[in-house]
C-alpha cells in the first residue's frame, strides 16, 4: 500500500476537496475556448473588412 493511508474521515474530506476542484478546470477550459472563438471571429471580421 501507499506511504500515507487515510482513515474514512480523511477519505471523505479528500473526495470533497477533489470534487470541488474538478469543475474549476473544465470551466477554465470552456473559458479559454470562448476567448479563443471570440478572438478568431474578430480576426476574421477585420480580415474581411480589409479586403
Amino acid at each position: 500500500m501507499g506511504k500515507y493511508q487515510l482513515d474514512t474521515k480523511s477519505k471523505v474530506a479528500a473526495a470533497k476537496y477533489q470534487d470541488g476542484k474538478k469543475p474549476a478546470v473544465s470551466n477554465k477550459k470552456d473559458k479559454i475556448n470562448q476567448i479563443r472563438e471570440a478572438y478568431l471571429q474578430k480576426k476574421n471580421e477585420k480580415k474581411q473588412a480589409g479586403e
